[in-house]
């Protein structure tokens, strides 16, 4: 049996399960703009030792409003907004075609952080594209061409046949070239929250808002 026991150990043990938080953030802390106050904590965690500082949670919503979640990696990030990359063909860019619209959260428990970002989202430029995917290891461009991200597909060897075609195709290939389906998102921000856990779950929340009149800094209550 695992350490957390039971079913029935565990429920009785999740009202109890609590960390006490201990940090602060006022808005003296903060940077001028929210780009650099970002760039500052994906640096603190990266510093920090946090997994991947650069995953974050990425919520969509379908032409129902039904919402979807999952996490993905910041690829991009400047005055522009903050850009991911994904097949155009997937579930998450169909919501994205239909509505436009998109949040994402970074949760960095070990510093006891989050940021939240939410606004309106575009394709990012096909040579901004091109530009991110040279990087990527031959094995992930691979990946790319070989997976019909979100369709059902009948069994792992499916998947790893159409790998093994991939690879076949592009055997004497140097440069492989980016799919016509896969491609950049960019969101740009109307809203960043910066979420600091505090004491006695009073935590502190500050955004910087774009109004008419340019980003406002506001504090919300936890």
């Amino acid at each position: 049996m695992s350490e957390l026991g039971n079913t029935a150990d565990v429920a009785v043990r999740l009202p109890a399960m609590r960390v006490a938080y201990d940090g602060t953030l006022d808005e003296s802390d903060l940077a001028s703009s929210w780009v650099e106050q970002l760039q500052t904590w994906l640096d603190e965690a990266l510093a920090g030792g946090v997994a991947e500082p650069n995953a974050m949670v990425l919520a969509t919503a379908d032409a129902n409003g039904l919402p979807s979640s999952r996490t993905v990696l910041c690829k991009g990030l400047d005055d522009r907004g903050i850009v991911f990359y994904t097949n155009y063909t997937s579930a998450k860019s169909h919501d994205l075609s239909v509505t436009r619209y998109a949040s994402v959260t970074f949760p960095w428990y070990p510093l006891q952080r989050q940021v939240h970002v939410r606004g309106e989202v575009e394709k990012v430029d096909p040579a901004e594209t091109a530009e991110y995917w040279a990087t990527r290891p031959r094995g992930s461009q691979l990946g790319a061409w070989a997976s019909p991200q979100s369709q059902v597909v009948t069994s792992r060897r499916e998947l790893d046949t159409a790998l093994s075609a991939v690879e076949r195709r592009f055997r004497d290939v140097e440069r492989i070239p980016v799919p016509p389906h896969w491609g950049g998102w960019r969101i740009r921000p109307d809203v960043v929250e910066f979420w600091q856990g505090r004491q006695d779950r009073l935590h502190d929340r500050l955004r910087y808002v774009c109004t008419e009149d340019g980003w406002r800094i506001q504090r919300v209550a936890p």
